[in-house]
C-alpha cells in the first residue's frame, strides 16, 4: 500500500473532521499553545476538507465558534486561577517579551481588548490569560469572549470551505484525483510543521534540548561527547544539525533502497504522475519552465555569484569554503547518485538526452542552497525570530521541486530523494561550520546582494537555454 493510499484511508469522517477543526480552533485560542500552533493554516485547511465532504457550513462554524469560546475561557481560567506561576511556565519563562506585549496591548484597549485580540495575532492566545491574571470581571470577559468568537468563527472558516466547495471546478479535475492532491498538500503541511517544530525543540531553549542535556549527563561518553560539543559550539550543543544529519541520512538510506527494489516508479509516483497530468495548464508549464532554468547549474550560479563575490571580498573565506563545499559536494553526489541508480525519466526533452532521474539534482541543490541560505541567516537573528527564516526557506524550495513534475521530468520519489540528500549535505557543512567560534555576517548588505542576484538569474531566464 502506498503513502498516498494511507493518507487517503486516513481522510477523518464528518464527526471526526468536526472534532478537528474544534480543537484547532480551541489550541489557536489557548494561552501558551496558541503562540506555537500555526492555527491558521491548519484551520483553513480542516475547512477546504469540510467543504469537499460537503459537511454542513452551520455546523462547521459552530463547532469552531466552541472551541474559540472554550479556547479563551481556559486561558481565562489559568491566568485567573494561577496568576502567581503563570510566568514560571514554560515558554513565557524563557519568552517573557510575550507577556509583555499581551500586558501592553490590554492596558491600551481595557475590556475591549479581549474582543480585539481575538483578531490580532501576536496577542491573540495571550489575553484572556492577562484578563484573568488581573481579575477583569468574569461576567464582562464572556460577553467578549462570545461575541468574539461569534465573529472568529465564520471569518476564519468561511475561506478554506468554500475553497473546498469549489476547488475541483475551478481546476477542472477528474474525477478521484482530487484525493491524491489532498493527501500531497497535507503530507508537505505536515512535514513543514513538524520540521519547524523539532527545530525549535532542539535548540537551546527548546524542552528536546534540556531533556538531551539531562539524559547526556548521566553518561560518561555522551557527557564527555556533550561537553566537547558544547565548548566548540560556544556553549550550545548544534543538537538540530545532529538530528537533521541523523533523520536525514537514515531516510535517505531507506528511500533509496526502496527505490533499488521496485526497478521502476513507485505506485505513489504513478498516481501523482497522474494528478499533475490532469492539473497541466500553458501557464502552469511556463512557470515549471521557469524554475527549472533558475534551479539548473547557470541558474545556481548567477544566484550565488554576488554572495561568494562578497564574502570574498571581506575575507569571510571560511564560510565561502564552505558554501562552496557544500555546493560542489551536492553536484557530486546527485552524479554519482543518478550513475548508481541509473533511473529513467517519466519524459526527457532534448536537453535532458542521457540524464537520469534519482536523485532530483533541482530539489537537491535547491534545498542546499535555500537550506545553507537559512542557517547563515537564522545565525544572525534572536531565538524566537529564527523559525521564520527556515519557513521562507521550505516556501522556496518546495515550488522549485514540484516544477519537476510540473514539466514531467520526474517522479516523486526522485524529488523526496534529492531533499534527503540535499538536508544530509546541509547537516554535514553546518556540523562543520560549528566546529569553532565564527565571525558574523550580521552586516552582509541582504538587500544588495538579493537585488544583484535576482538580477542574474533573470538575464539567465531569458537568454540561457536550459541545461
Amino acid at each position: 500500500m502506498s503513502l498516498a493510499d494511507t493518507l487517503y484511508q486516513l481522510t477523518p469522517s464528518p464527526a471526526l473532521l468536526l472534532l478537528i477543526i474544534a480543537a484547532i480552533a480551541l489550541m489557536e485560542s489557548l494561552a501558551l499553545i496558541g503562540l506555537l500552533v500555526p492555527g491558521v493554516i491548519l484551520i483553513t485547511a480542516a475547512a477546504s476538507l469540510a467543504g469537499h465532504q460537503e459537511i454542513a457550513l452551520s455546523a462547521v462554524i459552530a463547532v469552531a465558534f466552541l472551541g474559540a469560546v472554550a479556547g479563551d475561557g481556559m486561558s481565562f481560567l489559568l491566568g485567573y486561577t494561577q496568576r502567581e506561576r503563570v510566568t514560571r511556565l514554560w515558554p513565557l519563562a524563557r519568552h517573557p517579551e510575550w507577556l509583555a506585549r499581551g500586558a501592553r496591548f490590554f492596558r491600551r484597549y481595557g475590556s475591549l481588548s479581549v474582543f480585539f485580540g481575538r483578531f490580532v495575532g501576536p496577542v491573540r492566545p495571550m489575553v484572556p490569560m492577562i484578563a484573568g491574571m488581573l481579575h477583569m470581571s468574569p461576567r464582562a470577559f464572556t460577553w467578549a469572549n462570545l461575541a468574539s468568537a461569534a465573529l472568529w468563527a465564520p471569518a476564519y472558516v468561511l475561506p478554506g470551505y468554500l475553497l473546498g466547495r469549489t476547488w475541483q471546478q475551478l481546476l477542472g479535475l477528474p474525477e478521484g484525483i482530487e484525493t491524491w492532491l489532498v493527501a500531497l498538500i497535507v503530507l508537505l503541511v505536515v512535514l513543514a510543521v513538524v520540521f519547524s517544530w523539532l527545530r525549535q525543540q532542539v535548540t537551546r531553549t527548546g524542552r528536546l534540548y534540556r531533556l538531551a542535556a539531562v539524559g547526556a549527563r548521566r553518561h560518561p561518553v555522551m557527557r564527555r561527547f556533550w561537553l566537547v560539543q558544547s565548548w566548540r559550539g560556544q556553549g550550545e550543543v548544534p543538537l538540530a544539525s545532529w538530528l537533521l544529519l541523523i533523520l536525514a541520512l537514515g531516510s535517505l538510506s531507506g528511500w533509496t533502497l526502496l527505490v533499488i527494489q521496485q526497478q521502476g516508479p513507485l505506485a505513489i509516483d504513478l498516481r501523482v504522475n497522474q494528478l499533475f497530468t490532469a492539473l497541466a495548464t500553458p501557464g502552469l508549464e511556463r512557470l515549471g519552465q521557469v524554475l527549472a532554468r533558475v534551479g539548473d547549474r547557470y541558474g545556481v550560479i548567477a544566484l550565488v555569484l554576488p554572495w561568494g563575490a562578497w564574502l570574498l571580498w571581506k575575507r569571510h573565506l571560511a564560510a565561502f569554503v564552505h558554501i562552496s563545499a557544500g555546493l560542489g559536494g551536492i553536484a557530486l553526489l546527485n552524479t554519482l547518485g543518478k550513475a548508481l541508480i541509473g533511473r529513467d525519466r517519466p519524459g526527457t526533452p532534448d536537453y535532458l538526452a542521457g540524464s537520469l532521474a534519482y536523485p532530483s539534482a533541482h530539489a537537491s541543490t535547491a534545498v542546499v542552497v535555500l537550506g545553507l541560505a537559512a542557517a547563515f541567516i537564522a545565525r544572525e537573528l534572536p531565538h524566537h525570530q529564527r523559525h521564520w527564516v527556515y519557513w521562507a526557506a521550505i516556501l522556496l524550495a518546495v515550488p522549485m521541486a514540484l516544477s519537476r513534475l510540473v514539466i514531467g521530468v520526474h517522479w516523486l520519489s526522485d524529488l523526496v530523494g534529492g531533499a534527503l540528500l540535499g538536508l544530509v549535505v546541509c547537516a554535514l557543512v553546518h556540523l562543520a561550520w560549528q566546529q569553532k567560534a565564527r565571525p558574523s555576517l550580521a552586516l552582509c548588505p541582504w538587500w544588495w546582494l538579493g537585488s544583484a542576484s535576482l538580477i542574474l538569474v533573470s538575464a539567465r531566464v531569458a537568454w540561457l537555454p536550459p541545461v
